[in-house]
C-alpha cells in the first residue's frame, strides 16, 4: 500500500487507500491465537501545512484467540483507529521528542508496515475472556468459572512452610 507523495501533494482532496492482506505470518509467533481474517485498512491522505501528509482511518481485523487463564476461545472484532503524519526527507538533527512525523527518506511511504504495527499495538497481551475469569485449578485442572473444585490451593511461602502447624 505505497503512498506517493507526489500524488498527495497534487490531488484535490483526500487521497484513499482502501485495502485488505493477509497477516497470518505477522502473528504466527502467538500461540494463544488460533485464527485471523485479513487486515482491512480504510485510510485517508492529505497534504497539510509545512509539507507533512496526514494518514487517518480505520484498520479492522478479527482475531481467534485462547483466553489466558481459562483457555476459553474468544472470538474479538478490532477496530482500530490510526493515525500518522509522514515528512518526505531526512529527520532534522535536534528534533523534539514530541514531534509525532515520521520522515521518510524517499519518494513514497509503504502504509502497510504501519497499519501491521498498530494492529500488533492494539492486540491484547494477556486475552481474558472476561475480567473477573477465574482460570484453572493449578492442580486438578478444573475451570474455576464453572465452580470450586474443593482442591486446596492455599499458597505458603516456603520460607514460612514450618510455622504452619504453629498454631494448631
Amino acid at each position: 500500500m505505497l503512498m506517493p507523495f507526489r500524488k498527495v501533494a497534487t490531488s484535490d482532496g483526500p487521497l484513499k487507500f482502501n485495502e485488505q492482506w493477509e497477516i497470518k505470518e505477522l502473528v504466527s509467533n502467538r500461540q494463544d491465537i488460533t485464527a485471523v481474517t485479513p487486515l482491512t485498512a480504510d485510510l485517508s491522505a492529505e497534504f497539510r501545512e509545512g509539507d507533512v501528509v496526514d494518514v487517518h482511518g480505520k484498520l479492522t481485523v478479527g482475531v481467534d484467540m485462547l483466553c489466558s487463564r481459562c483457555l476459553k476461545p474468544i472470538n474479538e472484532h478490532f477496530h482500530i483507529d490510526f493515525h500518522e503524519q509522514f515528512k518526505q526527507g531526512k529527520q532534522p538533527e535536534g528534533l523534539h521528542e514530541d514531534d509525532d512525523t515520521l520522515y521518510v527518506d524517499g519518494d513514497s511511504v509503504d502504509l502497510k508496515s504501519y497499519a501491521e504495527e498498530a494492529f500488533l499495538l492494539d492486540l491484547p497481551f494477556i486475552p481474558l475472556c472476561s475480567d473477573t475469569c477465574k482460570g484453572l485449578c493449578p492442580k486438578c485442572g478444573h475451570e474455576l468459572n464453572e465452580g470450586d473444585c474443593g482442591c486446596d490451593n492455599e499458597v505458603i511461602d516456603p520460607r514460612l512452610a514450618g510455622l504452619k502447624d504453629f498454631f494448631k
